[in-house]
């Protein structure tokens, strides 16, 4: 019997050890396959749908977005220092919306712009309105517009370039409402109330955005907060430099527009404003017509004669000396500024091939182009009150930016062009 049973004993304990080998090695294979899953990419969303309800519903967002974030400049330091914000913060927004966190983003970038806009109301002096409107705004700012532009450029491919100018018509749409909107209540309810409507019209355009903006990409998370390589691809690099010196012109119009039409042309307050209207209504043509063509032909092949074109109207603008003159250059101006303005962003989206690095390559050369847009307008300031007034040394500083950005645009179509090798007229 103890024979027996030293067998038995013998067998199951030969037999535990079987069993508990294979344990282990079914739960190692369990365990390789689980972490397999767990490090694989999250399921590919496809192709970008170029339509469809999400797609459509993301434009109209992303254009509420964009009448949110790009005010009419018409008090130079803060809103230089607000469009500053907006692109400075690009690297950080950008790169954090391709690591999944759009929604946390946009709500913090929400309440910023609200609490700023609200704040606004009740300051009495110049630095709490440059606090107020121009630093928690303009981070507001930079929190919703690169991950809005990032996260729209997903649902496009074929159309990506008129979507954008879509959205981006948003910026002549508020170009319109808001100062037509304070021009009527200030009279009425005075600056407080005239500021909280505003807020309150924010309040509802970024709820749009919020509801019906969303991510298609899955999140992107083991990647440098600045993709450097990015800036071994000359086109890449050219690009950011075009676009640089591009909009250390382009804004000078739109700065100085009003005050220009005052000191030389004697129009009066009311009439110099109307010409803003002008200049930011006439970007839905600017906005729309250069995009889609762009979807057609290429963007760098449009955005790269607009900018001669802004370069050479803006020289033509030290010709003008009527009334009559100056409205028909702001026209032709404010299609090929605006342009511009749409084209730069669908750019850089075009030269992204990767779907899953937009937000970050968008951000970085938004980062750069900041510095652009907080000094342009100041050294064109600072030569004006150097010439005693006049307004032409700063003109053909203006003029000669774009004229450099173009050169650099070119430059980058020249690379993009040989390096796809099929010759001159290929879409780019």
């Amino acid at each position: 019997m103890d024979g027996t049973d030293k067998e038995t004993r013998s067998d199951s304990s030969r037999n535990d050890g079987i069993v508990g080998d294979d344990s282990v090695r079914n739960a190692s294979r369990v365990g390789r396959v689980l972490s397999r899953i767990a490090s694989a990419p999250t399921s590919d969303p496809g192709p970008p749908p170029d339509g469809g309800y999400n797609a459509w519903m993301a434009v109209l967002s992303a254009h509420f977005i964009f009448m949110d974030t790009w005010p009419p400049s018409d008090i130079s330091w803060i809103g230089s220092f607000q469009v500053f914000l907006l692109f400075f913060i690009g690297a950080f927004s950008g790169r954090f919306t391709d690591a999944g966190y759009f929604r946390h983003l946009f709500l913090c970038g929400s309440f910023l712009i609200l609490l700023g806009i609200f704040a606004t109301s009740w300051c009495t002096q110049y630095w709490q309105i440059f606090l107020a409107h121009g630093v928690c705004v303009g981070l507001g700012f930079g929190l919703v517009f690169c991950p809005s532009l990032a996260t729209l450029s997903t649902y496009f491919d074929k159309k990506r370039a008129l979507a954008i100018g879509i959205a981006a018509v948003g910026s002549a749409s508020g170009g319109l409402v808001f100062p037509s909107t304070v021009r009527q209540l200030l009279p009425q309810v005075g600056f407080p109330w005239a500021m909280r409507t505003l807020g309150f019209i924010q309040l509802a355009t970024l709820s749009v955005g919020l509801v019906f903006l969303k991510p298609r990409i899955p999140p992107r998370k083991a990647s440098k907060m600045v993709d450097l390589s990015a800036f071994k691809e000359l086109e890449y690099t050219f690009y950011t430099a075009g676009g640089f010196f591009s909009f250390m012109g382009v804004y000078f119009a739109f700065y100085y527009i009003a005050s220009y039409s005052r000191d030389e042309l004697d129009f009066s307050y009311t009439d110099s404003l109307n010409l803003l209207l002008v200049l930011n209504g006439i970007g839905f043509i600017g906005r729309l017509g250069p995009n889609f063509l762009a979807d057609k032909i290429g963007t760098i092949t449009v955005f790269t004669p607009m900018a001669f074109l802004s370069g050479l109207l803006t020289y033509c603008w030290i010709a003008v000396k009527s009334p009559t003159g100056l409205y028909v250059w702001t026209i032709f101006f404010g299609i090929a500024g605006n342009a511009i303005q749409a084209l730069f962003p669908a750019g850089v989206s075009a030269l992204t091939t990767d779907p899953s690095k937009q937000g970050t390559r968008i951000g970085m050369v938004f980062t750069i182009v900041s510095f652009a847009v907080l000094t342009g307008n100041p050294i064109a300031g600072a030569i004006i009150s150097a010439t005693g007034g006049r307004y032409l040394g700063a003109q053909a500083f203006a003029g000669s930016c774009l004229m450099v950005g173009t050169f650099f645009l070119a430059l980058a179509r020249v690379v993009k062009t040989k390096k796809i090798g099929k010759g001159w007229f290929v879409k780019v």
